[in-house]
């Protein structure tokens, strides 16, 4: 059976099971089978460029020592650390989880918004939204004020994700929402009831890209 492995790159566990939880529905009968890994070497909540840099060499050689065994990658951090370098070291698909949020919520609607985990992940967010060239479609971008480790706390990460996801709604004029973090995988249901607009969780929207990829043999095109 074919299958394909999700990385985690920071070294929380508890965000790892998040991500394993938030790609449960999408596991099926025939596969391909979805493995969720962490990347040891990686810090505990990636929230900053330093941090994106530093895991790029780490994530390049897991991909490199699990290359033979999976038949495609997937990066579950919302600033695709490597992605372009771990493109070139194989010739799998490698998707990252916020290339892939914005592409598929440019399906679910005109104007898209994202909930970021700190004010100071905007900035690079816009700068990686500019290179896709998709800013014009951008509503805007509005952090809960917390750090990944802090979104485990349900009670004030769900209630913070409703007040930001209403205000990039009624204020912004986003249509649809996307999640800034891998670690915000749990809320992704009752945040969409709430808001009442379409929610998409990156990693759910990644692996689903990546099972097309897959199955229908589009590896090393």
């Amino acid at each position: 059976m074919q299958k394909i492995l999700v990385i985690n790159p920071n070294s929380s566990e508890s965000v790892t099971r998040g991500i394993d939880a938030a790609v449960e529905p999408l596991r099926m009968d025939g596969g391909p089978q979805i493995d969720c890994a962490t990347l040891a070497e990686g810090p505990p909540g990636i929230e900053t460029q330093q941090h994106v840099d530093g895991v790029i060499g780490p994530l390049l050689r897991l991909v490199r020592e699990r290359e033979a065994d999976y038949a495609a990658f997937v990066i579950a951090c919302y600033s695709d650390p490597g992605l372009h370098s771990l493109r070139e070291v194989t010739r799998k698909p490698v998707l990252g989880i916020s290339e892939c949020g914005i592409l598929t919520a440019l399906t679910l609607g005109h104007r898209f918004g994202v909930i970021a985990i700190l004010k100071k992940s905007i900035p690079r967010h816009l700068r990686y939204i500019g290179a896709l060239g998709v800013g014009d479609r951008l509503a805007g971008e509005l952090p809960v004020g917390l750090g990944v480790t802090e979104l485990a706390n349900e009670d004030r990460t769900y209630g913070r994700m409703v007040e930001v996801g209403r205000a990039l709604r009624d204020d912004m004029g986003a249509d649809v929402v996307v999640m800034g973090c891998a670690g915000m995988a749990r809320y992704r249901a009752p945040l969409q009831e709430a808001i009442g607009i379409p929610v998409v969780e990156p990693t759910q929207a990644a692996t689903a890209m990546a099972i097309g990829r897959v199955r229908l043999n589009w590896a090393g095109l």
